[in-house]
């Protein structure tokens, strides 16, 4: 299975336990919702499929509807090497198209299928893109069809087809990119929008106009760093796209899902081709929100909600959305391309524009990470201000660059705090060189976000993974000892790189021409190595869609939440071997239980207590884990045994499966309860299987860190096994159940490669099913 079609993938536990279950009457939708629609769409138009591997084409040009549908089936994960994907394209190899629609379309099918392979055709699609765009008079710089002066459809097409070659390698003409980029500039209108053809104004060719000018513009510009005779100019002054802006401005004005922005006449023809065009203005500038609208959210939403119940295909109401293969397949790209997970948000801070010094950062660094993943990702911007933490969790890292103190982000600590107790990263670099404002800017900021001493920035030593987590660090690289972390429970959770690495990332653009110097083409991989090196440590490679984030609002209101046994509150045991190691675990584990399946009135505040005092009593459940040695004091061991056996229950792990918390917590419940020992638990016992309203856990996955060598990827082995879990039964019931493998760190969202554990999915899924266990009568 390929890595793209396993990132379209979503587990039911996953879903089960991290987003609600129903859809509410008002028309929400939860993660759920849009993996089936998925499905459902793609299915729809794999049963539509003829033998030839084609669908219904139109007569005026024939192979685009055949090219469309492959392209979304590629997003909406039907494996390259499926039969169906192989027919199609055999289909497109052996036919070469005279219309410009269709070209772009095979164009594109083909640099996302086997661009290797189908290089010679793909460069020949350039070459006569390339020699079909209009050269001179009113419509230069456009494409059309046969015959015709300019086309904006068709121009916009032209340009998406061109984007995806070179992004496969192919190079293009910088004239006709110019040519194209010129075109749309001069053809916006002054309120920012753009019409097609003598028609009023139109959210479907805005979107065709923003979409194209991004382009474009990666294509032309020079990008904010740049090589002069062999000198690296970093942080170089740039100006914001005005016409990007105005476009943007104006489709935020006039925004909607249900209806093509423009006149009520307008509003449901090419619907669908407006909503792909949304996608597509959304994820290449980055943004969350178009105005004051979450457009992926909204549109999802929108799909969802009128996917046809029986057949699942989308039907619009022009003449050519009226054919449900074509308005199937742009609502699949919306939902596929959309949903495209973020790999790291880039914080907007302070006034001006020092948080955005080299505006390709991100995203280069985002393209590299898919190539070396193989993974469709995006990123996004993101303003910490209106931002709710959940809202920041979109994106497992958050990154800080500038040259100035960060002193914009000091308002936002405890957010900033909060994101990470959530299982969020924080990646920090200090750009433009000379830049000690920043460096002490953002050590203050993390002192503001861990007021705690023992969390402060301190030097990463050479042992850490993240010198070789994707990657190896070379010895003598610019960016060898110039890490700083804070260590937090059982990650990292803050890297700063007091060397600029934004401006080797914006080096690296897609398409470049020609080489830099060997040492500035050195520069640039030593910074990507360790760019790659943080989001896979902070991802482990396994960033979430975006509709994961997806949270049935009603749900989660605790006023909503069902249970009828009042607020469940379950602390957590106070003791020296690292008794708050992964402090986000129990709280993780509560917000599954409140908003999943079991939808339970509890109490995500996981205070610490003590064993021996009477503030026990007060809780049926505690949790603890550790990673060190301890022991209690006698008074705590009598406590624990009245606690015990007046019907509580203690739950706790091995953080990390360590040998010697392991080891002190057995040789404590022996001390607690003498005549009693720890034993397996069986896999048939009921606290394993459904009985009280929990999962069937005969069968569970377990990491395993796997020794590589120094140059390759640090990487864990996943095997199924039978939970190994052990317990102390006072009568009947379960008083004691203890992991020594890990549950804690992937609970906390941060399965760390050499943690050895259980999965995520399965580490919350044994944690709900304990929960439920103690609560049943």
């Amino acid at each position: 299975m390929s890595g793209r079609r396993y990132s379209l993938i979503v587990t039911s536990a996953l879903i089960a336990l991290f987003a609600p279950a129903m859809r509410t009457a008002h028309g929400a939708i939860n993660a759920a919702d849009v993996t089936a629609a998925i499905d459902r769409g793609r299915d729809y138009l794999l049963r539509e499929q003829s033998p030839r591997g084609t669908w219904d084409d139109l007569g005026t040009n024939p192979g685009g509807v055949t090219a469309l549908v492959a392209f979304a089936l590629l997003n909406a994960g039907v494996d390259v090497d499926s039969a169906e994907m192989q027919k199609s394209l055999a289909y497109l190899r052996s036919n070469e198209f005279r219309r410009t629609y269709a070209v772009a379309l095979q164009t594109m099918v083909l640099a996302n299928a086997e661009p290797k392979r189908d290089r010679l055709l793909i460069e020949r699609n350039v070459r006569w893109l390339e020699k079909t765009q209009v050269q001179a008079g009113q419509h230069s710089g456009a494409w059309s069809y046969p015959g015709a002066g300019g086309d904006k459809s068709n121009s916009q097409f032209a340009v998406l087809a061109l984007h995806e070659a070179q992004r496969a390698g192919v190079k293009v003409n910088p004239h006709t990119w110019q040519l194209a980029a010129a075109y749309w500039r001069r053809t916006q209108n002054a309120d920012g929008s753009w019409q097609y053809g003598d028609n009023p104004p139109s959210g479907s060719m805005t979107c065709a106009g923003i979409g194209a000018l991004v382009i474009t513009g990666l294509a032309t510009g020079e990008g904010d760093a740049r090589v002069v005779n062999g000198r690296v100019l970093c942080c170089q002054p740039h100006d914001e796209d005005d016409n990007v802006e105005r476009g943007l401005d104006w489709l935020g004005k006039h925004f909607s899902v249900e209806r093509n922005p423009g006149p009520i006449e307008l509003g449901e023809i090419w619907h669908y081709y407006y909503l792909y065009g949304v996608e597509r203005v959304g994820r290449l500038t980055a943004r969350r929100l178009i105005g004051d609208s979450d457009w992926y959210r909204e549109g999802a939403e929108y799909l969802v909600n009128h996917q046809d119940p029986l057949h699942h295909y989308w039907r619009g109401s022009s003449a050519i959305e009226n054919q449900p293969h074509v308005a199937t397949a742009m609502a699949l790209l919306f939902l596929a391309k959309g949903r495209r997970p973020i790999v790291v948000g880039k914080l907007q801070h302070g006034v001006g524009v020092d948080w955005n010094n080299h505006r390709r950062d991100a995203a280069n660094l985002t393209a590299f990470a898919e190539e070396r993943w193989d993974l469709d990702l995006t990123w996004q911007v993101m303003h910490p201000r209106p931002s709710t933490v959940e809202d920041l969790l979109q994106a497992p890292v958050l990154y800080v660059s500038g040259n100035q103190s960060p002193k914009g982000l000091e308002a936002d600590a405890k957010k900033l705090r909060d994101y990470i107790d959530r299982g969020g990263f924080l990646f920090a670099e200090s750009c433009c060189r000379n830049s000690e404002q920043f460096n002490q800017g953002f050590r203050e900021l993390v002192a503001k976000m861990f007021p705690e001493p023992e969390y402060r920035l301190q030097r990463i030593p050479p042992s850490h993974p993240i010198w070789r987590m994707e990657r190896l660090v070379r010895a003598d690289s610019p960016y060898a000892g110039k890490l700083w972390s804070v260590e937090y429970g059982c990650r990292t959770c803050v890297v700063l790189c007091e060397e600029d690495l934004s401006c080797y990332w914006e080096l690296d653009r897609p398409g470049r021409t020609g080489k830099y110097p060997e040492e500035v083409e050195q520069h640039i991989d030593d910074a990507l190595t360790v760019g790659i090196n943080v989001l896979t440590y902070a991802t482990n490679r396994e960033p979430e869609g975006k509709e994961q984030s997806f949270v049935d609002e009603f749900a989660a209101d605790p006023e909503n939440q069902l249970g009828g046994r009042g607020v469940i509150d379950v602390a957590k045991l106070r003791h020296g071997g690292g008794c708050d190691d992964a402090p986000g675990a129990l709280a993780n584990l509560l917000r599954a239980a409140s908003q999943g399946d079991m939808k339970l009135r509890v109490s995500t505040d996981s205070n610490l207590i003590s064993a021996g005092g009477e503030q026990l009593f007060r809780h049926h459940l505690v949790f603890m884990h550790g990673r060190h040695d301890f022991r209690f004091t006698p008074a705590e061991r009598n406590n624990l045994r009245k606690f015990l056996e007046n019907g509580g229950t203690v739950m706790a792990d091995s953080i990390c499966a360590s040998a010697a918390f392991t080891k002190a917590f057995r040789r404590e419940m022996a001390e607690v309860l003498p005549d009693d020992s720890l034993q397996r638990i069986p896999v048939t016992d009921s606290l394993l299987t459904t009985e009280h309203g929990g999962y069937d856990l005969h069968l569970v996955e377990v990491r395993d860190p796997q020794p590589s060598a120094d140059d390759r990827p640090l990487a864990a082995r996943v095997r199924q096994i039978e939970p190994q879990l052990e317990g102390i039964k006072l009568g009947d019931r379960w008083a004691v159940i203890f992991s020594p493998l890990d549950i804690s760190c992937a609970l906390e969202k941060h399965e760390a490669v050499q943690c050895r554990g259980y999965t995520r999915e399965d580490a919350a899924r044994i944690g709900l099913n304990i929960l439920r266990y103690t609560l049943d009568p």
